[in-house]
C-alpha cells in the first residue's frame, strides 16, 4: 500500500490527460485525491510540461520532493501523434478558434505532402502561436490575442528529429513527430500548410512519449482515482 511518506518523499505519476481537461485541472484533481486520502491540508504536486486542453496523452506529474525534478523531465525529447487539416487556418492554429481562411487543396498531391516534411527536420526556427501562454512584457500572448492586439513574437530555435506522415485522407494528414522542448505542434501544423502554399491547422494531438516515459504506461484520471482508492 502506498503511504503518505512515499508521496511526500516524491513520486512520478504518469497520467493520460483526457480531452478538454487543462493540465492544471489534472494536477488539482490528483492533489485533491492525495489530500483526501491521507487527510492532509497540503502536498506539492506539479506537472512537467503543459498539454493544451484539446490535446490528450502523457502528462508527467511529480509529488513532494520530486517536484524539484520537473525541469529535468521538461527538457526531455517528446513524441506526438496527431492530425493536420489542410485547406483551412485558424488564429490559434488549432480548433480553439474558428476557421478564418480557406484554401483550395485540389492541386496538392500525396507526394507534395510527403516531400514537405523535409522542411521541418533538424534544427529550425519556429514562431510560437499568438494563442499561447508565453509571456511578453509580463503579459500572456493569448491575452494580447483576445484583446485583438498585434504583437511581435520572436522565433525560437527548436529541433525536430523525426517527422513522418502516417496517413493521408485529405483534407486530413496524420503524422508522428519527435521534437525538442519548446516545440509548438500547432505552429508546425500552421507552417506545414504555408510551405505547401496553402493553409492548415492542427485538428488532433496526442503526446505519446516524454524521454523514456510512454503513454502506454499511463493511467487515465478516473483509472488513477480507482487504483489510488483501492490501494
Amino acid at each position: 500500500m502506498e503511504t503518505l511518506e512515499a508521496y511526500q518523499e516524491g513520486k512520478v505519476l504518469l497520467i493520460d490527460k483526457p480531452l478538454n481537461w487543462t493540465s492544471f485541472q489534472v494536477v488539482n484533481k490528483i492533489r485533491w485525491l492525495i489530500k483526501q486520502q491521507f487527510g492532509i491540508k497540503k502536498i506539492k504536486v506539479g506537472h512537467a510540461g503543459t498539454l493544451d486542453p484539446l490535446a490528450t496523452g502523457l502528462l508527467i506529474l511529480c509529488t513532494g520532493k520530486f517536484t524539484k525534478k520537473i525541469e529535468t523531465y521538461q527538457a526531455q525529447v517528446k513524441e506526438y501523434t496527431g492530425t493536420i487539416t489542410l485547406g483551412t487556418t485558424t488564429p490559434s492554429y488549432d480548433l480553439e478558434t474558428e476557421v478564418d481562411q480557406t484554401f483550395d487543396i485540389s492541386g496538392i498531391t500525396e507526394e507534395d505532402i510527403q516531400d514537405n516534411t523535409k522542411h521541418f527536420i533538424g534544427e529550425i526556427q519556429q514562431q510560437p502561436p499568438i494563442f499561447s501562454a508565453l509571456k511578453k512584457e509580463g503579459k500572456r500572448l493569448y491575452e494580447y490575442a483576445r484583446e485583438g492586439e498585434k504583437v511581435e513574437i520572436p522565433k525560437r530555435t527548436i529541433t525536430i528529429s523525426e517527422f513522418e506522415i502516417t496517413k493521408i485522407d485529405l483534407p486530413n494528414v496524420e503524422f508522428r513527430a519527435v521534437c525538442s522542448k519548446g516545440t509548438y505542434i500547432r505552429s508546425l501544423a500552421h507552417d506545414f500548410g504555408k510551405t505547401l502554399n496553402n493553409g492548415a491547422h492542427l485538428s488532433a494531438l496526442r503526446r505519446t512519449k516524454i524521454g523514456e516515459f510512454s503513454v502506454e504506461d499511463a493511467l487515465g484520471v478516473l483509472e488513477f482515482e480507482e487504483a489510488f482508492k483501492e490501494n
